[in-house]
């Protein structure tokens, strides 16, 4: 008997990362609505698909939205838009946020619920690691190729640790009843530390070398310049951990790098988000993952070279793509 979640859910961006976790919580019981764009149609009619490594599943019938103006108030917002839209996101939410709702952002990057927080102001915000490779196979249809876990963890304005409250836990419960491997994180600016020690290195080279995980990993060069951009950005978590809770040990473990080079090896061979982004010639995300980490880490006072020449060049990417585009 499937279990039937009591909170409302509105996912916002329904691609390869809000759809997989979206479909989830609807298979899960949950009360879902989802905002589509370009696959409004297809999905108002024929639901969602959802090709899984761990079994495929289908949503025959969803509660899908041209417009949030159409949604009712929900207890949790759940942001899947590449942080290039979150421009949007005021007008967006404003429909369907009420005074308790909750807002979960899937995106990737770092210090992304500051920039939510100064507009949704004392609503509770969750930010959500997906340690995933997906991607939209066509309309309405997300392919999940690997992993699919799911870190949860509450924001804290002053940026220290939150601890697990429970609404963490309550969310958890209905990802968890969807057949997601959820972990709650009790200080959520360190686990984002922590994913930047993998998205850094390999969304930014995946564009700058044009290679998929598999290439990288089997280049000796490009797997160095990875190591090389790990290990600055696990030192600049220390340092901006150090600052801002002196003597509290908010660091990464030592054997961070080596774990997540060996999962790299293991997995199978997968574009990055970013790389799909620039193939398909849409904005890059190297503010949210780049440009944010930079100036924390500068603020902290440690300094990352490679990650700053990595960001340079992402940028002119970025631009040359706009200008072309």
């Amino acid at each position: 008997m499937v279990a039937t979640a009591t909170r409302r859910y509105a996912i916002i961006g329904t691609g390869a990362i809000g759809g997989y976790y979206g479909a989830c919580l609807q298979r899960g019981g949950a009360d879902v609505d989802f905002l589509l764009h370009s696959d409004y149609d297809h999905v108002a009619r024929q639901g969602l698909v959802v090709e899984s490594v761990a079994g495929d599943f289908a949503l025959p019938q969803v509660q899908a939205h041209r417009s949030t103006a159409t949604m009712p108030p929900v207890d949790v917002v759940v942001i899947g838009l590449k942080t290039t839209q979150n421009f949007l996101l005021p007008d967006l939410l404003r429909p369907i946020l009420g005074p308790q709702t909750a807002i979960l952002t899937l995106q990737n990057g770092f210090a992304i619920e500051d920039e939510l927080a100064e507009w949704v102001g004392d609503r509770p915000i969750l930010g959500g690691l997906c340690f995933i490779c997906s991607n939209k196979a066509g309309p309405g249809v997300i392919r999940h190729i690997d992993y699919g876990s799911l870190l949860l963890g509450q924001y804290s304005p002053d940026r220290q640790p939150a601890g697990v409250s429970p609404l963490v836990k309550a969310i958890a419960q209905d990802f968890h009843d969807g057949q997601v491997s959820v972990d709650l994180a009790d200080d959520l600016r360190l686990a984002r530390w922590r994913k930047l020690v993998w998205n850094i290195p390999f969304n930014g080279l995946s564009v700058a070398m044009n290679a998929t995980t598999a290439e990288m990993m089997a280049d000796p060069d490009i797997r160095q310049l990875a190591e090389d951009l790990m290990g600055e950005v696990v030192e600049a978590a220390q340092q901006d951990g150090e600052k801002l809770s002196p003597g509290q040990g908010r660091h990464l473990p030592a054997d961070l790098i080596a774990q997540m080079l060996t999962h790299t090896e293991q997995m199978n061979p997968y574009r990055t988000s970013m790389k799909i982004d620039f193939d398909q010639g849409r904005p890059l995300e190297v503010e949210a993952i780049f440009g944010n980490s930079l100036r924390a880490a500068q603020a902290a006072g440690a300094g990352i070279p490679r990650v700053e020449m990595l960001y340079h060049q992402l940028k002119a990417i970025d631009r040359r793509l706009r200008v072309d585009g």
